[in-house]
């Protein structure tokens, strides 16, 4: 097979290795996404962070619950048995006594503090599942862009092996013009300078290969099996960048859990406004108490009291609490403004990626295919003596770097379509038809926002 047929060869397997599918057991973008959704131990750490907030709920709620305390005492006491006096008698008298008592303690209005701290502690909750959501956005692009990675690593250590094996042809064929007097040892040195550069950037792309995959798996949970190489996303792309700005201000997640801390804000507001209001406590009571001692007996006593307290000055606390609620709820309103501003920023950036990575792709295809055919035409030329050895090193480095920037740009415009889904809020299982089973938050709020008691968690620890 001569060297021409070889080089076309050589770049027809590069071009179809992106297009033919690869084994059935080779693992997609999406099924990297799904465990890491399933796997990622940040994402799982985000997830108790939320269920220890959903416990503010039935902690606020305390507060419209009634306090129940149950005392018991008991004391015995020693008199003396010596007299107190000279003619008294010698008195020795030891008894006890004891008592048990039941206090409950129930606040009947308390100017509505707690009905605003359960308002502030759900939309704490709210909030918290939003920046779940986020959080699984974050998770799952990281997992794609991993995957992309791989797959753009492999492909140029493909490509930088089949130059190698290239080279080495170069280097043989040069020698054996050397031989029968046709070459210079000029041209041998030049292959083989070539070829020795070439083991040395092959190294490097198995060195960075070898990170990607190590990136893969703190993310991903599981080390890569069979990577294919991906296409950028489809489902969920918007048409525009208006519809993709509308789209994202409207549905990410970002917004909305700064939107709700807004809403937590203001209910810590009335909460902090409420301590200048009357409050109203009644208090009911049940003791029992037993001696031994001589003329007395037991007795019982129940009682039932209603205070109603009116804070007139607390050293000027509470009005410095009202102020610093209100400057913290403007802070959120501030926050919300920016949110807003960071998300639509990402979603142009995101979208102006994407458009560059594919007109970048298709100029880079172009690109491949002039190297390859002005290689093939400089071999050619070479046999008849019109290029020298360097013009043919020189057009294989032009493959090589044609190649690998269309290796990296199609990895490019992979990343940017799911960094722009991402941007947008809509890089979720539903939306990619992952095969996960999605976590419901709601369960575990539902399952505690009214538990009284118990000292086990949903899950049994």
């Amino acid at each position: 097979m001569s060297i021409f047929r070889k080089t076309a060869l050589a770049a027809a397997l590069s071009s179809a290795v992106w297009l033919c599918p690869q084994t059935v057991l080779a693992e997609t973008i999406s099924a990297a996404m799904a465990k890491a959704y399933q796997n990622n131990p940040d994402l799982n750490a985000v997830r108790a962070g939320l269920r220890a907030t959903d416990e503010g709920v039935p902690i606020a709620k305390a507060g419209y619950r009634p306090q129940i305390s149950a005392a018991i005492t008991g004391s015995a006491t020693r008199l003396g048995d010596e007299g107190f006096g000279p003619g008294t008698p010698l008195v020795s008298q030891d008894y006890t006594n004891g008592s048990a008592s039941i206090t409950i303690t129930q606040q009947i209005f308390d100017g509505f503090q707690t009905l605003n701290n359960v308002r502030a502690a759900e939309a704490n909750v709210f909030s918290s599942r939003e920046t779940l959501k986020a959080n699984e956005i974050s998770i799952l692009l990281a997992a794609a862009q991993s995957y992309a990675n791989i797959a753009r690593d492999q492909r140029i250590v493909a490509i930088r092996k089949q130059n190698l094996a290239f080279l080495r042809e170069q280097l043989s064929a040069a020698k054996s013009r050397l031989d029968v007097g046709e070459g210079t040892r000029t041209d041998v040195s030049q292959a083989e300078a070539e070829l020795a550069g070439a083991k040395a950037i092959l190294v490097n792309a198995v060195a960075q290969l070898k990170q990607s995959e190590a990136v893969y798996v703190q993310i991903v949970g599981d080390a890569p099996k069979g990577i294919k190489q991906p296409v950028p996303a489809s489902k969920e792309l918007p048409k525009s960048l208006d519809q993709a700005v509308a789209a994202g201000l409207r549905d990410h997640p970002t917004i909305a859990a700064a939107e709700y801390n807004v809403d937590a804000a203001g209910y810590r507001v009335k909460s902090a406004e409420g301590t200048m209001l009357p409050g109203v406590v009644v208090q009911g009571s049940v003791s029992r108490n037993t001696t031994d001692r001589t003329n007395s007996g037991d007795s019982s006593n129940a009682s039932i009291t209603a205070r109603l307290e009116v804070p007139l000055y607390q050293g000027g606390a509470e009005y410095g609490q009202i102020r610093q609620a209100k400057e913290r709820m403007g802070q959120q309103r501030i926050l919300v403004d920016s949110a807003r501003a960071e998300v639509q920023q990402t979603i142009i950036t995101a979208h102006a990626q994407f458009e560059a990575a594919l007109a970048t792709t298709s100029a880079n295809k172009a690109q491949v295919s002039a190297a390859n055919q002005a290689l093939a035409g400089v071999i050619e030329e070479r046999k008849v003596g019109q290029r020298t050895t360097l013009d043919v090193l020189d057009a294989q480095q032009s493959v090589l770097v044609a190649e690998e920037s269309l290796v990296t740009s199609q990895r490019n415009a992979v990343v940017a379509s799911y960094s722009l889904l991402a941007s947008m809020g809509r890089l979720t299982i539903q939306s990619q038809g992952l095969q996960v089973a999605e976590y419901r938050a709601e369960e575990h709020y539902e399952a505690v926002k009214d538990k009284w008691f118990g000292l086990r968690t949903v899950d049994g620890r």
